[in-house]
């Protein structure tokens, strides 16, 4: 199921399962028509995803049906506002599992303080196939992450708004997890039972702030920090639509023209590693989101390829949608 959070005219909410391109199942209408009453647990999606297998499967039940009927539940999208799929998560972790973007991203720093040792980095790796510039000790050991704002996400036809305090805005092209079933010390081998859905994830960065702020020994704060900066949908795709995570082709656009392409087989710490590391001795609930961090040559960062007011930046993840969002502000 592609499942969403819509908002009406009136300013109501309600969840719903897509359909067609342009229709949805309003979820709660529809178990008014087909149960004769609705439910506590199509309320919200974070009531969705408290109700655990039960609610999914009654909610699956529903999208069947409205398939072949339940016309009066049916909403058309172009009549309402596509949320993020839970517009306040209950906590954002972001990781960073893919290990090309963090050599090239290092790489790309270390070009705008003192560029020979970048050059001398990019010849080794071209001429090795290892960089000098490695990923940190820590980082192969285990996955690092870092906490973010639950309280600054938006979803698709949403404006980016450019933060005062930067010059340098970036995307990040990323998908993530919403943890459907609670847990703590969770297996690797299990870890993908706690999964409730996919979703994208465009992870906007402030990188002269964050740079700066850095340079403190602790990890991102205003950088990443701002309304408007955690960009997430357009649906939560649950994994029996996914099939496999580690076979998607994520694209980014800026203004219809491509500037990133890469693919999720590429993670080095993948969902099953990364939720088990979470997890030792702290309990994940339902509702929290745990993203992948960006993949190789997914953002301006990498290609010393800068985004500007009025751009509309697209990040697109095979079987889960395109994400788009136009950035807005003052010049930088």
């Amino acid at each position: 199921m592609k499942l969403l959070t819509f908002e009406r005219k009136d300013n109501t909410r309600g969840i719903g399962v897509l359909l067609t391109g342009d229709t949805a199942l309003d979820l709660q209408a529809a178990s008014v028509l087909h149960h004769g009453a609705g439910r506590v647990h199509f309320s919200s999606m974070l009531d969705l995803l408290d109700g655990g297998d039960a609610a999914m499967d009654d909610a699956r039940l529903l999208a069947a049906a409205g398939a072949r009927g339940l016309e009066g539940a049916h909403q058309r999208l172009s009549n309402v506002t596509i949320l993020a799929p839970v517009p306040v998560p209950r906590s954002i972790r972001d990781c960073m599992a893919f290990e090309a973007h963090v050599v090239t991203a290092t790489r790309n720093v270390a070009r705008g303080i003192f560029p020979p040792v970048a050059w001398l980095d990019a010849a080794v790796a071209g001429l090795t196939g290892h960089a000098l510039l490695a990923p940190p000790r820590a980082w192969k050991k285990q996955p690092i992450y870092y906490k973010s704002n639950v309280h600054s996400v938006v979803g698709t036809g949403h404006d980016i708004q450019w933060p005062s305090f930067s010059k340098r805005l970036d995307y990040e092209l990323e998908f993530g997890v919403f943890v459907g079933r609670r847990g703590v010390n969770i297996p690797a081998h299990d870890a993908m039972k706690h999964v409730a859905g996919f979703t994208i994830f465009n992870d906007v960065s402030a990188r002269d702030m964050q740079l700066f702020e850095m340079g403190g020994r602790l990890g991102p704060a205003k950088g990443k920090d701002f309304d408007t900066g955690n960009v997430m949908g357009p649906y939560l795709v649950t994994p029996d639509e996914v099939g496999d995570p580690y076979a998607l082709t994520m694209l980014a656009r800026v203004n219809g023209q491509q500037w990133s392409a890469g693919h999720s087989s590429t993670m080095k710490w993948r969902f099953e590693e990364l939720l088990a590391h979470i997890s030792r001795d702290e309990t994940l609930y339902p509702g929290e989101f745990v993203g992948s961090g960006t993949v190789g040559g997914g953002c301006g960062l990498e290609l010393d390829r800068w985004i500007q007011p009025g751009d509309e930046v697209e990040l697109e993840v095979q079987k889960l949608g395109v994400l788009k969002n136009r950035v807005v502000g003052p010049a930088p």
